[in-house]
């Protein structure tokens, strides 16, 4: 693994002299000339120069840092310190994105993707070198076709925008769209995708029918001029290894018009872990239509010093309650599931009342295409697993007992799979996870307290994560140990000079039949490795068949 020490403070002195020299005001700066020999670009190889200029910020303009933070949804990246573009891009349309692309090929910058800002490294807004952020926000366009069961979603839409647009013209169709609103398109289905119908109809990239994507030379492809293997591997190969997502034709599954949430909050003192125990064989395996989250936190006991460790389960039913209770009373009777727990909406308020805790099912279903009206997630250090099988009472205590050693700021949450997902193979798009997983699990901890994520505090809450990392290794998927690469994690590693090096952290997200078919995808697609960051797909001078 490589130390990238000396190369994050060489980037730091860079941004500092740009600032430096902005903050003077020089007119004759390297980046004044830059910023200018970009703009000549732009005007040379466009027609509408003049408008696609104008869509160009740079650090000297009052509303670059606004336009940065607007969505750098992981809030511990707000720091002086962290890289910021050269060049903020803010197409409106496929040609801009054309010619964005082919100056900042000629002038050497690299070049970042941002559709929501969602990914937990912040890989698609911050950099080493000096780049630019192509942020598609400015292209988000829906059209849901309720006729032939499909919508075109570009790329800079969230999936908020998508599930109210298609509930503006349907109750009966829906996409398996991710729990949280605000998580942009093109890298939600680039990675794969999971959220509440994931039992039922499997990931969001399953449901890609067709994509609109720029290669590194600038050609604008669709499924059938790219090619099988390319459109796979943007099915969960992540798009930003390989190119330019533009936008996404997707097909839309049936839904009940009314289905049925619950939520229900078990202590440790109410039996909570022979619960989960239980959840463990009950949840992958039941009816597909059911869905049951986890979320789990250590929490006092009312007034007192003492800790407790708190379960939230949370479901989505397809169907209506008393389906619902019959089917928990007769599978999953220990979590005594009773009306008072339930309540009956369409899909698109569950989607509002499961994506965000502050609302109900009277809030209005607009709010999930209202950017602004979605307060940004967290702030904090994340980590992925998959359990393969049910981690006994014995290690759920050892569990419990690490959680005790923080200071409450952890959230653990386990996302039952098995339904659907067991039905495709590991290699039927380039997620693996599937045929055997039980659960998915993401580890968290939280800086919102704190004014950095490396003050003393959070770097203990960090530490505490890696070893609570170490402690659940018996118990989660081994040879490799499996890793979201939506959850993208740097801990994992980044180095990839060779395969061997590579692999550390490439198959934990793919496995090494993926990852080695999408190592040979990229070289014949980029093979200068253009389109790069600390876990793209690497490019090597040996044919990775050899390896």
């Amino acid at each position: 693994m490589k130390n990238n020490t000396d190369q994050l403070t060489s980037s730091y002195v860079f941004i500092l002299i740009i600032l430096h020299f902005v903050s003077c005001g020089s007119s004759s700066s390297i980046f004044d000339v830059s910023i200018q020999d970009f703009n000549s670009c732009i005007q040379s190889k466009s027609n509408n120069g003049t408008t696609i200029s104008q869509l160009i910020v740079t650090p000297a303009n009052s509303s670059f840092e606004s336009l940065w933070e607007a969505r750098v949804n992981n809030l511990k990246f707000i720091q002086p310190t962290t890289p910021r573009p050269s060049i903020i891009a803010t197409p409106t349309d496929e040609t801009q994105v054309q010619t964005i692309l082919l100056c900042a090929k000629k002038l050497g910058y690299e070049l970042r993707i941002r559709s929501g800002g969602h990914d937990f490294e912040g890989l698609s807004y911050t950099a080493q070198e000096p780049f630019v952020m192509l942020d598609l926000v400015n292209m988000r366009q829906i059209d849901v076709n309720v006729t032939s069961r499909t919508a075109w979603v570009q790329s800079g839409a969230v999936l908020g925008e998508l599930c109210y647009a298609i509930s503006l013209k349907t109750n009966t169709l829906y996409f398996p769209a991710g729990i949280c609103h605000n998580v942009g398109i093109g890298g939600y289905l680039s990675g794969g995708g999971y959220g509440n119908l994931v039992r039922k109809y499997g990931l969001a990239a399953d449901h890609a029918l067709d994509i609109r994507f720029i290669d590194v030379n600038g050609n604008i492809l669709d499924r059938k001029s790219m090619g099988e293997d390319l459109f796979w591997a943007l099915r969960g190969g992540g798009g930003s290894s390989f190119g330019i997502i533009l936008a996404w034709k997707v097909g839309l599954v049936p839904v009940p018009e009314i289905v049925t949430v619950f939520r229900k909050n078990v202590t440790l003192e109410q039996n909570g872990t022979d619960i989960f125990h239980k959840y463990q064989y009950v949840a992958p395996r039941i009816d597909h239509n059911l869905m049951i989250s986890v979320q789990i936190n250590s929490v006092l006991i009312g007034n007192t010093t003492t800790k407790t460790i708190r379960m939230l389960f949370e479901g989505l039913y397809l169907g209506r309650m008393d389906a619902l209770l019959s089917l928990l009373d007769k599978c999953f009777p220990e979590l005594n599931i009773t009306r008072v727990f339930c309540e009956e909406m369409t899909m698109v308020q569950s989607s509002l009342v499961l994506g965000e805790p502050s609302f109900t099912s009277t809030t209005p279903t607009s709010m999930l295409a209202n950017r602004t009206g979605i307060v940004k997630p967290w702030n904090n250090k994340n980590k992925s697993d998959y359990v393969r099988a049910p981690i006994p009472k014995s290690g759920l205590r050892k569990i419990w007992k690490m959680m005790f050693e923080n200071d409450m700021t952890e959230t653990i949450t386990m996302y039952t799979f098995g339904g659907k997902m067991n039905e495709y193979s590991d290699t039927m798009i380039p997620f693996p996870h599937r045929v055997g997983v039980l659960y998915q699990m993401l580890k968290g901890i939280d800086f919102a307290d704190q004014t950095s994520d490396t003050t003393l505090l959070s770097l203990r809450r960090i530490e505490w994560l890696r070893s609570f990392d170490k402690v659940l290794e018996p118990y989660v998927s081994k040879n490799p140990r499996e890793a979201y690469l939506n959850y993208n994690d740097l801990d994992l590693g980044v180095g990839s000079d060779t395969y061997t090096e590579a692999s550390v952290w490439g198959e934990r997200y793919w496995k090494r039949a993926n990852f080695k078919r999408l190592i040979r995808i990229k070289a014949r697609v980029d093979p200068e490795n253009f389109f790069r960051h600390p876990q793209s797909i690497p490019v090597f001078s040996t044919n990775v068949s050899d390896m």
